[in-house]
Parts: structure tokens; C-alpha cells; sequence
């Protein structure tokens, strides 16, 4: 039994990584992507001694890891972020209405747990772009078999073949299911832009004017900080707001005095993030999409000290 164990970590352990990525991808939820992959490496286990190396292990491990992520979905909605349910307020001096309490929200997931452990930059940059807010929320309009396909093709770069035999189909159709999911993501999927790395320059700096200006309370840095048309959203609840106008009008409810918020930076989704303190009090994490013309986006998840701690703010 030892010897069949130490088998199978050799050959299977140095994927998790990358199955926690892609769990993460088809489910939209850090917590159920761990437990789909601590699903994946119990079953792969139970049956390592049938595996006959037919195909690789790796292959092998995201035939089982797709299947249980599709079981998984079966049962639920899409998640969301508010700005996939509809429109951006229009008053940010109001207080927010009642949320659904059936809305299941798109969470965030460390850089620290899926970046690819690579010395190649081009590698880093391939993975985080599949990673990004955006992408993971366009992502959850497809079809959870569409999904997979996509992902399996499109990401990893596995064979039609091979997909094939991984989700029980035929060859022509993962071509169709291919086809069909490319045209709904095009369709879905915001608009291209140029974003920049988290490790540039730039967006240190960007993330530096954003934690300042909370820290600090001062409403200018942030001002300076966000382009003419960002956004702010507040996942959990259906509010959103688009326009720096409008948002810097939101967040003068929110700066409070000089020391009120503390904030560390970090990596959440291939973007520059900031995991926060309101008042000594663990609150939640901000996370920027940020571009050369400056910060476009900030999607700020709540959820206290469990967010905190898987960010690393003890």
C-alpha cells in the first residue's frame, strides 16, 4: 500500500496546481474548486491500481477532474458579478435594496495557489489571462459541457480526440460544442482591452494611489487613480456604479477619517489586489483591473476574516 501511495503522489501531485485552475475556471468558486479537486485525487487514488497508461496521467486526471466539476454543476446557476445583472445604479448616495437570496456570487481565488510554477514569464502571462474576473464571469454564461470544452481545447490545448474521450462524445461533437461555445463567449465577453500585468510598474504604482487613498482618506489619490469611465462593484450585493463622478461620490460614504481602513497588497486573479482592514476588523478584498490609462475596475468581495485569511491577512 506504501508503495502503490508514493506511485501515486509521484505521478499525480505535481498537477494540483494546475486542476485548481481549472476547477476554478469551470466553477467560478475558489472553495469548490478545492473540493473538486480533493474529489479528483480521492477517486484517481481509489483507482490508480486500473490505471493502465492508456493515456497520461495528466490526462487521466482532468478526464476525472472535468467530470466532477460537470457534476458539481448540474444543480446550480451561473455565478455572477452585479454587473452581469443588470445596470449600474444611478444614485450612489442611496442605500442598497434587497438581494436575492438565491444569487450565487463568482468568487475571487489567490494568485499564490494557481499561478503556474514556472521561470518562463510567457507562461505566468497565459495563465493569469485566464484567470481574470472578467473572463471567469463571461465564462459562467456558457453551458457547463460548452465550458469544458472550451477550456480543455482552448486553454490547455488537449486534442479534439482527446476531449472526446474524456467527456464520453465523439471527436465532431467537441468541434461543434467548440464552435458553439467561441461564438457565446464572443458574445458575452466585454470588449478586449489592453490591461496590465500586476508585476509591471504601472500597476504597482496604481495599486500604491489605491491603498493610499483609502489609508489616507483621501478621495483625490483615487480620483487621480480611476479612469473617466471606471467602475466599482460591491459582489453580494446587486449594486455597482459606472463613471468616476459616480463613484467617487460612493466612496466618500465608505473613506471614513485618516486610519480607519489598512489595507496589504496582493494577487487575486492575475490582477493587482488589496486585502483590507476596516477599523482593525478583517473586511474583504478589492481587486483592480488596471489598464494604461488607469484603473478600470475595482470588484470589492466582503465575506471578513475567511476572505482575509485565504489572501493572507491573518
Amino acid at each position: 500500500m506504501t508503495e502503490r501511495s508514493d506511485e501515486f503522489v509521484r505521478s499525480a501531485e505535481q498537477f494540483r496546481r494546475e486542476l485548481l485552475a481549472h476547477c476554478y475556471r469551470m466553477l467560478g468558486s475558489a472553495d469548490e474548486a478545492e473540493d473538486a479537486v480533493q474529489e479528483t485525487y480521492l477517486r484517481a487514488w481509489r483507482s490508480y491500481g486500473a490505471f493502465e497508461g492508456r493515456s497520461s496521467v495528466r490526462s487521466w486526471l482532468y478526464r476525472i477532474a472535468t467530470n466532477a466539476c460537470l457534476t458539481a454543476l448540474e444543480q446550480r446557476r451561473r455565478r455572477a458579478l452585479p454587473s452581469g445583472l443588470g445596470g449600474p445604479a444611478d444614485d450612489p448616495d442611496a442605500p442598497p435594496g434587497p438581494v436575492d437570496p438565491a444569487i450565487a456570487w463568482l468568487e475571487p481565488i489567490p494568485d499564490a495557489v494557481v499561478t503556474p510554477e514556472s521561470e518562463d514569464p510567457a507562461v505566468i502571462v497565459a495563465a493569469r489571462e485566464w484567470l481574470r474576473l472578467a473572463l471567469i464571469a463571461s465564462l459562467q454564461y456558457l453551458p457547463a459541457r460548452q465550458r469544458a470544452v472550451l477550456l480543455l481545447r482552448d486553454v490547455l490545448g488537449f486534442p479534439a480526440a482527446e476531449v472526446a474521450s474524456m467527456l464520453g462524445t465523439s471527436t465532431a461533437a467537441v468541434k461543434s460544442t467548440l464552435q458553439r461555445a467561441r461564438a457565446r463567449l464572443d458574445e458575452v465577453a466585454p470588449a478586449p482591452e489592453r490591461t496590465i500585468e500586476p508585476t509591471e510598474p504601472q500597476a504597482q504604482e496604481l495599486l500604491a494611489q489605491y491603498i493610499a487613498g483609502f489609508e489616507n482618506a483621501d478621495t483625490t489619490a483615487l480620483e487621480k487613480a480611476l479612469r473617466a469611465d471606471a467602475a466599482i462593484e460591491m459582489v453580494g450585493t446587486a449594486m455597482w456604479f459606472s463613471g468616476r463622478e459616480t463613484c467617487l461620490r460612493y466612496l466618500a460614504h465608505v473613506i471614513g477619517a485618516p486610519g480607519d481602513w489598512r489595507m496589504a497588497p496582493t494577487l487575486a486573479n492575475g490582477q493587482p489586489a488589496a486585502v483590507a482592514r476596516y477599523r482593525r476588523n478583517a473586511y474583504g478584498l478589492g481587486v483592480l483591473t488596471v489598464t494604461p490609462t488607469g484603473i478600470a475596475r475595482i470588484t470589492v468581495f466582503g465575506g471578513g476574516p475567511d476572505i482575509a485569511a485565504k489572501f493572507g491577512l491573518a
